[in-house]
């Protein structure tokens, strides 16, 4: 399979409201910032299956392609309940399926990329260890885990933080031209 590269970041947004607090948090953030977004909201995945016995319409693998396709992925989630949303933690359960055969050198693939997590919650400051499962996975992949912000819906916009943030994802899809 021959992967064209888009020099632009993919946003894999995992929230239940494709309108909600943490879209608008990734528009902002990423106003400057030409971007692709999925929302695994409109995005069928079914849960893990051990035998890989999944529905035709799931689309874990497009998703992957689209990962490959991108030299930035940013991971865009709320905060439900002290954790990543369901629907990011299916996505990341699904992840299982590049460690494994049929699908292993796709994994493989994704080493080098860059990778970042956006979160949004109602709490001033997320929970502890929230990053963990993002870098770590990351990690794993060996992809390099560039950095996270937060957004609380309580305190003002972190614009600084936010820029630099956003500076930081252009840079990386740079270095890849």
């Amino acid at each position: 399979m021959s992967i064209q590269s888009v020099h632009v970041p993919l946003v894999i947004l995992g929230s239940a409201r494709s309108d909600g607090d943490t879209q608008q948090w990734v528009a902002k953030v990423l106003a400057d910032v030409p971007h692709t977004v999925v929302d695994l909201l409109k995005w069928p995945i079914a849960p893990y299956s051990y035998p890989h016995d999944y529905p035709t319409e799931d689309t874990f693998l497009r998703l992957t392609d689209l990962m490959l396709q991108h030299p930035v992925v940013v991971f865009a989630t709320p905060v439900y309940w002290y954790s990543m949303s369901g629907r990011m933690k299916n996505f990341f359960d699904r992840l299982t399926d590049l460690v494994e055969e049929p699908h292993k050198q796709l994994g493989r693939q994704l080493a080098g990329k860059h990778a970042f997590l956006l979160a949004a919650g109602s709490d001033e400051e997320w929970p502890e260890g929230f990053e963990e499962p993002f870098r770590r996975t990351a990690e794993y992949f060996d992809m390099h885990f560039e950095g996270s912000l937060y957004h609380s819906s309580k305190l003002p916009f972190p614009t600084e933080a936010a820029h630099q943030l956003a500076q930081h994802i252009n840079r990386c899809c740079q270095q890849t031209r």
